[in-house]
């Protein structure tokens, strides 16, 4: 039997596939012999009832099927041109410098954060619209409470250092609430403002100092989104307790202004304490109020995400230099303090010859000497800083030879600098002696003094090591500014003009009578008509001003004690001509050189 013979009966009877169920796979064509039995394939035959375009051709796809996708040849894939990067993606992808600086984000905003917060914003609008004063100390406190909690809800320790900045803060700005004139208090408050940046940065590298006494400003925008939702959650978590909270606060307030308005209508002592002590707020002061609260809220908003989520400006650092040779670094600091010692060793030749011989071989007079020198010095005191700012960057840094070069010659730098110092505030002291002090000289003298602290503190880093001078020079400038403020400058210049009207009767009261209240207890001192023509101005200025006793200070308050209703009437017609003593004349008389330079007050 052949295989055709066998074969045929199976594809007679085989069941017709429906038009409904098409098959899954096509079916195989049928393998025929050929007419000479050659076992060629035999086209499948036609099935009835079938369309043509239904019926499956060898290497078609099935009916119902899903195409592929048509393959791109290699060659093809090969010149396409890659995609180009979206900015916008990349932006969001490479982190800006602050969030790198500031990888941890603050959690919620804690309850006690946002009633220190609600505090200061508060205290703002009312205490610090009248003049400063005690208000700002009374304003720092919350605020400062505020990042503390803050800190403490993100787990921050408090450290040695950080308590140091804190505490330095908080007594710079009781230099406001002591002192009347207005230069010492400036220098007090920005001082304590980056006293209280650095206290929530905590860096200790020289770059991270500077920046973290002004890095505060670098979050103050995003603080106002973490307040807003912390108040935001807040509100949606417990509106029950927060509306009872408001509501006695308002009820309370409500009450407070009813009944002291009516005891204060029913009795005048009790008016004049109830307006001492309330704040003095008028509708037209509105924004110059809201303004103030604004000021409060943004910036203890801003001290308490600092807080929470310090920036760690240290990550920031400066490649040191390339080292140089010992001799091409060492010659030329070598060469300066050669120049140096010879320059102090003249200087030491004068001291102990006199400054009369000076004076008399060249033609300088007494003031004129003074005057001549100190300026130049005090120069070169802030350039010697800089070249071993420069020497330290480019030192060698071979081994202990290279350590011990670098010391040497740097320290014996340093020690000749002070010897600078010294001789630019004995010249400083000569010119007060001829001329008087006034605030330019004392305070040209108080930086060349802790420019000589500065020195001081570099020498000890060559022994004890660097790693604490940055932290060291930036507390040594917030107790210069402490101590210049405590002093009472106005009142140590009034009681050195007056102590020297006692011994040479030469005095300017022209200028004395614009000093602070500060002055008002020596120059208290002089005799009539000095007296009254130096205290007329301050006098008046006093008279006039009706601030409050949180923007008071004690030296005024004391300058008011002293002076009571004092009027100085008619021995203030003659003050134009009652500066004595040549107004600033050399101390030994000679020409009048009462014209000043270098001094604009």
């Amino acid at each position: 039997m052949s295989d055709q013979s066998s074969e045929s009966p199976r594809a007679e009877h085989a069941p017709e596939p429906s038009a409904a169920a098409a098959p899954a796979q096509p079916p195989a064509p049928t393998q025929a012999t050929g007419p000479g039995g050659s076992g060629a394939p035999a086209t499948a035959p036609a099935q009835p009832g079938v369309p043509a375009q239904a019926q499956a051709a060898p290497g078609a796809q099935p009916q119902g099927a899903v195409p592929e996708p048509p393959k791109i040849p290699a060659y093809a894939q090969q010149g396409r041109p890659p995609q180009q990067p979206n900015p916008w993606a990349q932006s969001k992808q490479d982190p800006s410098t602050i969030s790198r600086l500031r990888p941890v984000k603050p959690g919620t905003v804690h309850s006690a954060t946002l009633w220190s917060i609600l505090a200061t914003t508060l205290l703002s609008a009312l205490l610090l619209g009248d003049g400063i004063g005690p208000n700002l100390l009374i304003v720092a406190v919350p605020a400062s409470l505020g990042a503390y909690y803050a800190a403490r809800a993100a787990g921050r320790r408090l450290r040695p250092w950080t308590a140091v900045w804190g505490i330095g803060g908080l007594a710079l700005l009781a230099v406001p609430a002591l002192r009347d004139a207005g230069w010492p208090t400036f220098l007090a408050i920005v001082s304590a403002v980056a006293l209280g940046s650095l206290a929530l940065h905590g860096s200790r590298s020289w770059l991270g100092v500077f920046l973290g006494s002004l890095g505060l400003l670098t979050s103050v925008a995003e603080s106002l989104g973490w307040g807003v939702r912390g108040v935001r959650d807040r509100m949606s978590g417990s509106r029950g307790r927060w509306g009872v909270v408001f509501r006695s606060v308002a009820v309370a307030v409500l009450l407070l202004i009813v009944f002291g308005a009516l005891f204060a209508s029913a009795d005048a002592a009790f008016a004049d304490v109830l307006g001492n002590l309330m704040p003095d707020v008028s509708v037209g002061e509105g924004p110059w109020r809201l303004f103030l609260a604004l000021i409060g809220l943004v910036g203890s908003l801003a001290a308490a995400y600092t807080a929470a989520a310090p920036v760690h400006w240290d990550g920031l650092s400066v490649r040191p230099g390339r080292a140089r040779g010992r001799l091409e670094w060492a010659l030329p600091l070598v060469v300066l303090n050669l120049l140096f010692a010879g320059f102090l060793a003249i200087q030491l030749t004068v001291l102990l010859g006199g400054y009369d011989k000076v004076m008399a071989e060249t033609d300088l007079s007494y003031s004129e000497y003074a005057r001549q020198g100190f300026w130049q010095l005090l120069w070169a005191t802030v350039l010697t800083l800089g070249v071993i700012a420069l020497a330290l960057r480019w030192a060698p840094r071979g081994g202990a030879r290279d350590r011990t070069l670098v010391r040497g010659v740097l320290g014996t730098l340093c020690l000749l600098t002070l010897i600078v110092v010294a001789s630019a505030l004995r010249r400083m002291d000569l010119y007060v002696d001829a001329y008087g002090l006034t605030r330019l000289r004392i305070s040209v003298a108080a930086v060349e003094l802790w420019l000589g602290v500065v020195l001081v503190l570099i020498m000890a880093a060559g022994v004890f090591g660097p790693r604490l001078l940055p932290r060291a020079v930036a507390a040594s400038a917030a107790v210069g500014v402490l101590a210049f403020g405590l002093i009472s400058p106005d009142g140590l210049i009034a009681e050195q003009n007056v102590q020297r009207y006692r011994s040479d009767h030469s005095i300017d009261i022209e200028y004395l009578s614009g000093l602070s209240a500060d002055a008002v207890p020596a120059l208290d001192t002089l005799p009539e008509p000095l007296r009254s023509c130096a205290l007329e101005k301050i006098q008046r200025t006093l008279r006039d001003s009706d601030e409050p006793w949180y923007a008071t200070s004690w030296g005024e308050t004391r300058a008011r004690d002293i002076l009571g209703d004092w009027d100085p009437g008619f021995r203030t017609l003659d003050c134009r001509g009652m500066n004595s003593g040549d107004n600033g004349s050399e101390r030994d008389g000679g020409t009048d050189d009462s014209y000043d330079p270098y001094d604009p007050y």
